[in-house]
């Protein structure tokens, strides 16, 4: 937990110095210090404003070549490795996303004193949940707008990502809406451009749900993309608002926290999360941001869904790192902060078995983009695949044995097996 008026960071850091030796820089270039002694960094002024190093915990050595232009590395040197907590006073930056994330990261990664430097977590004080909102429907908002009370929600994107005309968008729209789906977005490569403007998509795909809602009392969720300059967020939100929609999704890397924070503060719609650009920070295990630091910062913005990557997935990560970023966004926070974890990457039928045996929930939104545009019997035979398979496995079935009652299930496994468990 943070102290009072204080945010916790904790760093894996390695060093060719002493790790307290090391923590100390890291914790001084991020608050009062600099590269030598200054005339007005009082003893008083360091007692305030200084960051301390709270926790220093050494690890086993790791394999792998220092960052670039990293200092001290002499042969024979000693590359040290470890856990540091760092201490910042609150009242540096006070309660505000982009300003922690000045002292918290800021110069920090381009210290030559460390070989290695990645923000793993944040320990956050009470002031941000009283400047920050949140998620506005979260997983029980989301579920009610949807019609899905219970159940693992089936979702896709719109494929191809780029490049479908609007005529062809509409017919893409009202299958998957007349399959029942319960949820469909646009990519996150599609936003506005001038061959699928966003007005003209939105009222396309409005007409369809619409039209399919009318005949079957069915209208899914559609979140649509809505990028861009933060000046245009408004306007494109309320543009979607307007037509009556359900769900905008931004990218949070790209229109930044502040992008988000700004769009929360004025949006009457469940805010999907996309994380494009997440491996940016995240790939490099020597280097960068956690996910796990990452989704917190996300919520606190006001994500009301965030994408965590998908068991099994066609991404570089580990299941059991997609795991832990899936158990970070349903761990509370502050409270509070209720995000609904989107699985997507490479998520078919066979996934359900592994997936539901891992996270224990259904409170999970599963988008199969190629596991159900890709069902070698169409979209309605996928998205019944999904459905399917994930009955089956909250059910305790084995799904071969689903499998041979269920055509479009069979066909999945035969075009995309193995089944994973």
């Amino acid at each position: 937990m943070s102290m009072p008026g204080s945010v916790i960071a904790t760093y894996l850091i390695e060093s060719y110095l002493p790790l307290e030796q090391a923590a100390q820089v890291l914790a001084g270039e991020q608050s009062t210090g600099t590269f030598v002694a200054v005339a007005r960094e009082t003893a008083e002024l360091k007692e305030r404003f200084a960051a301390s190093v709270a926790d220093v915990r050494p690890l086993p050595p790791a394999d792998g070549e220092p960052l670039p232009g990293t200092s001290g590395g002499s042969t024979g040197a000693t590359l040290n490795r470890g856990e540091v907590r760092i201490c910042f006073p609150l009242e540096n930056f006070g309660p505000s996303l982009p300003n922690l994330l000045a002292a918290v990261g800021g110069n920090l990664f381009e210290l030559r004193q460390l070989a290695a430097i990645r923000l793993l977590d944040l320990d956050l004080p009470p002031e941000f949940a009283e400047r920050y909102p949140g998620p506005r429907f979260g997983v029980r908002g989301t579920r009610e707008l949807m019609g899905v009370p219970d159940g693992v929600m089936i979702g896709t994107i719109v494929k191809p990502s780029v490049g479908l005309p609007l005529d062809e968008l509409r017919t893409v729209v009202r299958e998957l809406a007349e399959a029942r789906i319960d949820f469909i977005k646009d990519d996150e490569l599609m936003a506005n451009p001038p061959y699928s403007p966003l007005a003209e998509r939105v009222r396309v795909v409005t007409e369809e749900l619409n039209r399919v809602a009318d005949a079957t009392g069915h209208r899914p969720m559609y979140a649509f993309n809505i990028t861009d300059d933060i000046d245009r967020l408004a306007a494109n939100h309320d543009l979607v608002a307007r037509a009556g929609g359900t769900c905008v999704m931004v990218c949070v890397h790209l229109v930044g926290l502040a992008g988000v924070a700004y769009l929360r503060a004025r949006c009457d719609l469940p805010i999907h999360g996309h994380r494009a650009m997440t491996g940016l920070f995240t790939r490099a295990p020597r280097l960068g941001i956690d996910f796990v630091a990452f989704q917190k910062l996300a919520r606190l913005a006001g994500v009301d869904h965030l994408h965590t990557n998908g068991l099994a997935s066609k991404f570089y990560e580990t299941d059991d790192e997609v795991l832990r970023s899936i158990n970070a966004v349903r761990e509370p926070l502050l409270g509070g902060y209720e995000t609904l974890p989107v699985l997507s990457s490479g998520q078919w039928a066979g996934v359900a078995p592994l997936t539901y045996a891992r996270t224990g929930t259904a409170d999970l939104l599963v988008l199969a983009g190629g596991g159900i545009h890709g069902h070698p019997d169409g979209v309605l035979a996928g998205v019944r695949s999904m459905r399917e398979a994930w009955a089956a496995t909250v059910a305790g079935e084995d799904l071969a044995a689903r499998a041979r009652a269920v055509p479009e299930l069979r066909h999945a496994i035969d075009a995309f097996g193995p089944v994973r468990a």
